[in-house]
């Protein structure tokens, strides 16, 4: 197993755009393109905006096939959403996160989720919170990488684990 170097970090609450696909993680994603279409209209670049994957779903608990995943950009502060009836909004919780900075193949992602769930969480001094979501902050387009990798800031919430 490898080790993963894990840094636990504060978020703020985020103010998101986004838009659901429900299907297979491993499926293309053609919700992303229509969110990076809306939010290059809107101005919505890095490093000013993030984009945030959100896995909403568990597919070893949920059928691959009804797994939910929303594509996210983050939007300024007073943001006039009433313009956009078209795209869906909603708020992010901040917080305590545990943070791996992912930089592989794209398949290889569930795999560090597993390292943080099976092998980290358990040995650390936190325990998931379940409550919030994980989040993947997207550093990069695979497209554009030279050897097709992902790079994501992967961010699982935690909490203080009760002696």
């Amino acid at each position: 197993m490898i080790k993963m170097e894990i840094d636990i970090k504060e978020l703020p609450v985020y103010e998101v755009a986004f838009v659901r696909r429900t299907g297979s993680y491993f499926e293309p994603q053609e919700h992303w393109g229509n969110l990076m279409h809306w939010a290059y209209e809107n101005g919505f670049f890095p490093p000013h905006q993030s984009f945030i994957g959100i896995s909403l779903d568990d597919p070893n608990i949920v059928e691959s096939n009804k797994c939910r995943h929303d594509a996210c950009v983050t939007i300024p502060e007073g943001f006039d959403k009433t313009k956009h009836k078209n795209m869906q909004f909603k708020k992010l919780d901040g917080g305590q996160y545990a943070m791996y900075e992912f930089y592989d193949s794209p398949e290889k992602l569930n795999s560090a989720y597993k390292y943080m769930f099976e092998h980290w969480l358990p040995i650390s001094n936190y325990d998931a919170d379940h409550a919030r979501y994980n989040l993947e902050f997207n550093m990069n387009n695979p497209v554009e990488d030279p050897e097709g990798k992902l790079k994501v800031d992967l961010f699982v919430p935690i909490k203080k684990r009760k002696a």
